[in-house]
């Protein structure tokens, strides 16, 4: 019979585990068998940096945990060892992030994720991660709400030059 303190403290674990999910702006899964501790240290610090959680976890659970959050679409990619990226903040972090770690170390495979609530394949979180940052997003749209201010300055600053000629 299990100890009672035991399944209090799995009990725990799940709740914690449930509460990241539904914060999470974007959750990625990934399977990291065949890193060894100094990609997975280098992997842990840029994932730290963007603030990004990363966490291996037991998959038992993570499917606890899902069904609390009505994410149970993500029981069939909890198999193996699996590690778990949390992002609060930023939805393409932890996919660009792990993508392109993967691109450089073929033994981390992500396996799919959680985008704003709603659970997405392994293509969803490559598209993901394809796209440009946060900060790159709104120089875009800066630049653009910047074009039709420069044309009407460059158009008045010649039609000014021809007068005076």
């Amino acid at each position: 019979m299990a100890n009672a303190k035991i399944i209090q403290e799995k009990q725990l674990a799940v709740e914690e585990i449930a509460a990241k999910l539904r914060e999470s702006k974007s959750t990625v899964v990934a399977d990291y068998r065949g890193l060894n501790v100094s990609q997975v240290t280098e992997l842990r610090k840029q994932l730290r940096e963007a603030g990004v959680e990363f966490q291996v976890l037991k998959n038992s659970l993570v499917r606890r945990a899902t069904a609390a959050t009505e994410l149970t679409q993500l029981d069939e990619v909890l198999t193996g060892p699996t590690a778990i990226a949390f992002a609060k903040d930023d939805v393409v972090a932890p996919a660009k992030i792990l993508s392109n770690f993967a691109k450089k170390n073929e033994a981390l495979q992500v396996k799919g994720g959680v985008v704003e609530g709603q659970v997405v394949g392994v293509d969803q979180i490559k598209a993901l991660a394809d796209l440009p940052s946060r900060d790159g997003l709104l120089s875009m749209l800066l630049s653009v709400l910047q074009a039709p201010v420069r044309n009407f300055a460059l158009a008045v600053k010649a039609v000014a030059e021809k007068q005076e000629a």
